[in-house]
């Protein structure tokens, strides 16, 4: 009986990383640590450790369209891996919504995470103005973030950052 405890606490450890490891699946995918998981379904960006642990979570919103993006203006998040490529300071940076109300300053909150994705160079994970957005489909193929979420972001993250966006379901 003895015996039979000792084993089950020394597996205790390794059970739990398992366990705490929802994101091991993707360290294929990585080549250095941390790495940002975002799940356009659920509204979340996930920053995760070596392990596949998560960090730390964040509620995001994404764009209007559902799919991976194809041709500028669809309105659509691109899916697949990439990497940061810019840590851009936002600030001042304006932008226009074709809402009717013209160009709205520091559109992207303090900054703008600019992502490699092959064909599109304005595709990032940014700041907001609008803080309520977050958590529904509103951006134009970003992935936006309420201002002070970015910046903690921004702290835990460097160029060559990997980014895995997660497809949305069929």
């Amino acid at each position: 009986m003895k015996k039979l405890l000792f084993v089950l606490l020394a597996l205790l450890p390794a059970l739990n990383t398992r366990a705490q490891a929802p994101f091991a699946k993707y360290l294929d995918r990585v080549d250095s640590a941390p790495f940002v998981v975002v799940d356009k379904q659920a509204f979340k960006l996930t920053l995760v450790n070596a392990q596949g642990a998560p960090i730390k979570e964040y509620g995001i919103s994404c764009a209007v369209n559902p799919g991976p993006k194809k041709v500028r203006g669809d309105n659509k998040t691109p899916e697949g891996t990439f990497k940061i490529n810019q840590l851009l300071n936002a600030k001042g940076l304006s932008h226009d919504f074709k809402d009717g109300k013209g160009p709205v300053k520091d559109a992207y909150g303090p900054w703008f995470l600019r992502l490699d994705v092959p064909g599109f160079r304005d595709i990032g994970i940014h700041g907001t103005p609008f803080p309520e957005s977050i958590g529904t489909r509103a951006t134009e193929g970003c992935i936006r973030m309420r201002n002070e979420d970015i910046l903690d972001l921004k702290a835990q993250v460097k160029v060559g950052t990997v980014v895995i966006i997660l497809p949305d379901p069929a």
